[in-house]
């Protein structure tokens, strides 16, 4: 089994008297996880797909929560965002009955997230869980092995299922992207028309590395643009996308409210394309590389526990970097090129302007350490 990152991190937060929240796309080990971690613990585990859990729980007391936690100490609370005032049973459960360990976990941040956030203020330990992140990896078969699969990483991805059954990745992934990830989605809002969401994510899936306009991308598949806003928001709630920012500080010139989108795995990306080709022969691949590099980035990032500030950068006259973080006031500026070879300055308007940020230039011969923090 690969050793998660999660594990000594949840593992240190037991028992210190407050909830533990998980979230993270369906598939990505949720469960997995728990089982190593509380293995050989008496556990009481509920899933919150099942109607009588949903029943039970939505309106529960102190009383009747005793009644069905009896004398277990460890209580886990599967897909808790399907369960109504979830969030006011595990503050009952924190409050109340302290004595009891309650793990919840979500594949949509979007209900638990809403439900949970007043009531569980200042009660919970709350973490995300990704696909298997290159770190793991490393960790789980050595570096050199890690280096020699990157093309095929960046056009599978991370999912588990996909690592442990290298022989059908595209079956695995046409599945996960058909049965399990637009469920949720579809679900969270009742959507009515599931093929312009389709048709969304695939445009999305083309756009990885520009900026996006939700008005394009409203005319593109017939939807208005406040549709397509709310659909992308629940798109990122449910862990398939994410969202990045531009930087913006002192220039009059920099671009303020644009934003780039990217998908959590490169795989989920191309089984949204149903495009599978070698990584050696495709035109996408500078957006690939961009797409792998951030999302390995910010899972690092969490995993480690670093706090940081991720944006990328543009301005009116097409100037742009990458990818900025900023860590405790130091500025990082990041440029991506899949080709080794090829020499990149930053821009003089850039590090005029900020002339304390340090600028590196990621491409294959380097990435190592930008995803792992490994020093090589």
């Amino acid at each position: 089994m690969i050793a998660r990152k999660l594990h000594p991190i949840i593992s240190e937060k037991l028992n210190k008297g407050k909830a533990i929240v998980i979230m993270g796309a369906r598939q990505t080990g949720k469960t997995t996880l728990l089982k190593a971690l509380l293995e050989g613990t008496d556990v009481l585990w509920f899933s919150g797909d099942n109607p009588g859990v949903q029943s039970r729980f939505s309106q529960a007391d102190a009383p009747l929560l005793k009644a069905l936690i009896g004398e277990k100490k460890f209580l886990i609370i599967d897909e808790a965002q399907k369960i109504e005032n979830i969030g006011n049973t595990l503050k009952i459960i924190v409050d109340q009955i302290p004595e009891v360990q309650v793990i919840a976990t979500g594949s949509s941040s979007f209900d638990l997230a809403n439900k949970t956030n007043e009531p569980l203020t200042g009660r919970k330990f709350e973490f995300t869980m990704f696909p298997i992140s290159t770190d793991e990896m490393v960790q789980h078969h050595g570096l050199y092995e890690e280096e020699t699969l990157l093309n095929h990483r960046l056009v599978f991805g991370y999912y588990p299922e996909v690592l442990t059954n290298m022989s059908n990745e595209v079956e695995i992934l046409q599945l996960l992207s058909d049965s399990y990830l637009y469920k949720d989605v579809l679900m969270l809002d009742n959507i009515q028309k599931p093929e312009a969401l389709v048709r969304l994510l695939q445009a999305l899936a083309y756009q990885i590395g520009n900026q996006v306009s939700y008005h394009e991308l409203s005319q593109l598949i017939g939807l208005d643009s406040k549709t397509v806003e709310k659909y992308i928001t629940l798109l990122e709630k449910s862990y398939i996308i994410f969202r990045l920012g531009t930087f913006s500080r002192n220039l009059r010139n920099e671009l303020k409210k644009s934003r780039k989108i990217y998908f959590y795995d490169n795989g989920i990306r191309n089984a949204v394309l149903s495009n599978f080709q070698f990584a050696e022969t495709r035109a996408d691949i500078g957006a690939l590389w961009e797409n792998y590099l951030i999302s390995e980035r910010k899972k690092h990032n969490h995993y480690q526990r670093r706090f940081a500030n991720l944006w990328f950068w543009r301005t009116r006259t097409g100037q742009e970097i990458d990818y900025l973080e900023e860590i405790n006031g130091t500025l990082t500026a990041f440029e991506f090129k899949w080709n080794p070879h090829k020499k990149i300055n930053p821009p003089k308007t850039f590090t005029n302007h900020y002339p304390n940020s340090t600028f590196e230039v990621i491409t294959p011969k380097n990435y190592m350490s930008f995803v792992t923090g490994l020093k090589l």
